[in-house]
């Protein structure tokens, strides 16, 4: 079997393997509805509300110092 043969095999298998991949996650993710009042009312509890964060007044820096 000639290089060029294998190196295309190779990439027709990634190929495929890839669209598959790409198949089963669009599928898995079609089911899933938006969330009702209630979900996201608790989903806002748990994580916090959108409030902006108080900024920081002491605290180290973020950039280096060369």
């Amino acid at each position: 079997m000639s290089r060029q043969v294998l190196i295309a095999l190779l990439l027709a298998v990634a190929a495929a393997s890839s669209a598959a991949t790409v198949l089963i996650v669009n599928y898995r993710n079609t089911g899933i509805l938006a969330l009702t009042e209630e979900q996201r009312a608790v989903r806002e509890k748990f994580f916090g509300s959108k409030k902006e964060l108080p900024p920081i007044t002491e605290g180290q820096e973020m950039r280096p110092r060369w």
